[in-house]
């Protein structure tokens, strides 16, 4: 009996995590990187707006950056943000933020959600959902403050962190692994079948 084929994943990303977990997953991926503006100018989270809304009009975004340029198949676009204190935490823009969001993190539980688009583009609607980790970070020492930014591993990562870094004290409370890397998968496939089961 032969193996049923890898399944086409276009993935509305830059992040190397992300594309790292979709073929990890076995799926063939082709990377489709959205234009910048298409997260820039997406409008700024609204005040009665939840993380999780946000998140998912953020990967809404992408994906329609994406099929815009004409491509067919299955888009999957992501965006992940940490939060504490109802205070969103981006990408570090450089060393001091990544400081200043790490130091604000210490010894301190915090949340990260993830919003998912899922497009068989041109002809599907696209479905969209959000999958929510609950991290603790344990207490961060000065020195090792020092050799966490000396090392680079905060840059381009949503509160400065990742779940994957080596010597971080970041532990899950719960919620999904993946999402904390950047793709939440068991929610992923759910929406795969979703969309498979779609006529």
């Amino acid at each position: 009996m032969s193996q049923a084929s890898p399944r086409p994943i276009i993935l509305a990303s830059r992040s190397p995590r992300r594309f790292q977990l979709a073929t990890e997953e076995g799926w063939e991926v082709t990377v489709r990187i959205p234009p910048e503006e298409a997260e820039t100018n997406a409008d700024a989270r609204g005040a009665h707006e939840s993380l999780a809304a946000y998140v998912r009009r953020l990967a809404r975004a992408k994906a329609d950056a994406v099929a815009a340029t004409g491509v067919s198949g299955t888009i999957l676009a992501c965006d992940t943000l940490a939060e504490i204190d109802g205070v969103v935490l981006g990408k570090p823009i450089d060393r001091a933020d990544a400081c200043r969001m790490l130091q604000t993190l210490s010894g301190r539980p915090h949340r990260v959600v993830s919003g998912v688009c899922l497009w068989n583009h041109p002809h599907g609607t696209p479905l969209l959902g959000d999958a929510e980790s609950v991290l603790e970070m344990g207490e961060l020492t000065e020195a090792f403050l020092d050799w966490y930014l000396e090392s680079g591993m905060w840059m381009g990562k949503a509160g400065a962190c990742g779940f994957q870094d080596a010597r971080l004290p970041l532990h899950l409370v719960h919620g999904s692994p993946s999402n904390v890397v950047g793709l939440p998968l068991e929610l992923v496939r759910t929406m795969l079948a979703q969309l498979d089961a779609t006529p």
